[in-house]
């Protein structure tokens, strides 16, 4: 929970707002006075210095740890991450050696200026620590055996900076990313939405033509079932127009919009038909939410492809919802000449894609082209 917490705030601070030029210079500035206040305290405490020669070594300290802090991180760091991989770790490599010189060679050079201006540490443990340093000659400065035995010291002086300076810009990345990603996110939804409202658009001409056909030919026969499929149209007319226009749906009436939508396909064919489906009950489905359309493109393909066999000619599609987990079973009979590319097309994509989007590690898509017919099952977790 505390790290959704961690990635939600992170994904929602504005870095690009906040840390402006201005803002940039107070944090940094207040990192170096810190550093310096808690070093200053520690000469003073538990070195016993004057307050005069803490600040001396202090000024060295800070001066010497921030050259080294800028120079990597806005000299150096660039030009590593601009090559491949064994560039960047080669020159990685390369710069903390190059750093720790730097940070004894301008621990040396200061040193030799406060000599020169006559400071020097009376009393305590660092007694006589400036004039011992200005002393060396550069060589012994900065010597190798000088260099690993500081090694350890220059890291631990040096960490808390890289360290907060690291963790600040992978934070500043790692939002960028998360940003990226929900806008990719968003827009994916979005042009899905398109190919939705798209899919409905063709839906309504497709019903309107083929239902209104069926309807003229009961109306000439008077048959007693014409009042019950013009409410079927209806119903479904207001569920692709007004109903499926949000994220999700109660599953009771996208299952209602299934029922209606075979009972319409149904009139188009002969009684003897092999079409069979199971719907659960929408008494035992309240509660649950579903996308809308979902399965849509399976029904549909179902009836545009199906039927033709010059052998068996089926449709069965049984649907079920046992322990808040929606099962999709679909089977129809295929023309052997139809490949699988030509079934379904961009509808099953779309299909595919919203799943992703909508129930990301929650669904099991298994679709199969077995030649003569065409098998898709479908589990979604609705918890």
């Amino acid at each position: 929970m505390f790290s959704n917490y961690l990635v939600t705030k992170i994904a929602e601070f504005n870095f690009d707002k906040f840390y402006t030029k201005r803002n940039r210079i107070l944090l940094h500035t207040a990192m170096w006075l810190g550093f310096s206040i808690l070093l200053f305290l520690s000469y003073v405490l538990a070195y016993q210095l004057s307050i005069f020669n803490a600040l001396i070594l202090t000024i060295r300290m800070a001066t010497v740890n921030a050259i080294v802090f800028y120079a990597f991180f806005y000299l150096l760091l660039p030009k590593i991450f601009s090559g491949g991989k064994t560039r960047m770790i080669l020159l990685l490599l390369l710069s903390f050696v190059l750093f720790i010189f730097i940070w004894m060679a301008g621990t040396y050079f200061i040193s030799i200026l406060y000599h020169s201006l006559g400071f020097e540490i009376t009393k305590g443990e660092l007694k006589g620590a400036i004039k011992m340093s200005a002393s060396q000659t550069f060589l012994q400065a900065i010597s190798v055996r000088r260099m690993v035995s500081q090694v350890f010291i220059i890291i631990t002086i040096l960490s808390p900076f890289f360290f907060v300076k690291i963790l600040f810009e992978i934070s500043r990345l790692y939002n960028k990313n998360l940003i990226i990603q929900n806008q990719k996110a968003a827009l994916e939804i979005q042009n899905i939405n398109i190919e939705k409202n798209f899919l409905k658009a063709q839906l309504n001409p497709h019903f309107l033509f083929n239902t209104l056909n069926n309807l003229y030919g009961l109306s000439i026969k008077k048959d007693d079932s014409t009042p019950e499929v013009i409410l079927n149209l209806s119903d479904i007319m207001s569920y692709t127009l007004y109903e499926s226009n949000t994220e999700k749906v109660a599953l009771e009436k996208e299952l209602e919009f299934i029922k209606n939508y075979i009972e319409l396909e149904r009139m188009r064919y002969s009684a003897n038909k092999n079409i069979k489906f199971h719907i659960p009950e929408t008494t035992h489905l309240l509660g649950f939410y579903i996308a809308p359309l979902l399965t849509f493109t399976f029904i549909e393909n179902a009836f545009k492809y199906g039927l033709k066999s010059d052998k068996e000619q089926f449709i069965y599609l049984d649907i079920k919802v046992e322990d808040k987990k929606f099962y999709f079973q679909l089977e129809n009979d295929l023309e052997q000449e139809i490949r699988d590319k030509e079934f379904g097309g961009i509808g099953i994509t779309n299909v595919r894609k919203r799943l992703q989007l909508l129930y990301p590690d929650k669904h099991e898509l298994n679709i199969e082209n077995l030649g003569t017919k065409f098998k898709v099952n479908l589990k979604i977790d609705l918890d």
